[in-house]
């Protein structure tokens, strides 16, 4: 892509950002996140969500992982739409278990959705896959130059990237969560991150 928002991946480690200063950052990032008025998110969830069907029609991969959104994370639904009208393989994340990697099941646009016991939507009808998807959306409460997402603390997404061959990751968020935070050393780099 020309206009590529995609953040080349950093090659150094940074040093540990201790908990209570990690607490900090995500109690900032969320209020920059709710502080974006509606006509804003809108419009920046349209480009993300753009920019995201440039990405899958030069990469086209063999499936993509996305997510429900939660607590006013980009909603690229429109965009999920318009995937797997152009024939994209898609899946949803699911926790099976705490202190676990996430599961996979495949997703049809308007099946039959119920809330998991953290609250996330999963089809009803769970398909869960053996295998990890080529692609990974990773929705980041924000994130820094070296492409290290700050996510709500749970960890599952960075245990699901600890394993290997892992799936290519998108991060997604918007511009103004990108903040100057130290990664922790079980933390992985994401290969990309896509904003508006």
């Amino acid at each position: 892509m020309t206009s590529d928002p995609r953040i080349p991946c950093a090659t150094t480690e940074p040093p540990a950002l201790p908990a209570e200063q990690k607490a900090l950052w995500r109690k900032q990032l969320r209020l920059r996140r709710r502080a974006i008025d509606s006509a804003s998110k809108a419009a920046w969830d349209q480009a993300i969500g753009q920019r995201l069907l440039t990405w899958w029609q030069q990469a086209q991969p063999a499936s993509l992982a996305v997510y429900w959104p939660l607590k006013d994370e980009p909603d690229l639904h429109v965009a999920y739409a318009e995937l797997a009208a152009r024939g994209a393989r898609l899946l949803l994340p699911v926790v099976l278990e705490k202190d676990a990697p996430l599961a996979f099941a495949e997703w049809r646009i308007g099946e039959a959705m119920l809330q998991d016991a953290m609250g996330v939507a999963v089809p009803q009808d769970l398909r869960l896959q053996a295998e990890y998807p080529a692609a990974m959306l990773v929705p980041c409460l924000g994130f820094n130059e070296g492409n290290y997402r700050m996510g709500y603390g749970g960890g599952y997404y960075d245990r699901t990237l600890a394993a290997t061959p892992r799936p290519q990751t998108l991060g997604i968020a918007y511009q103004c969560l990108r903040a100057d935070f130290a990664a922790d050393r079980h933390d992985v780099a994401l290969d990309h991150i896509i904003t508006e």
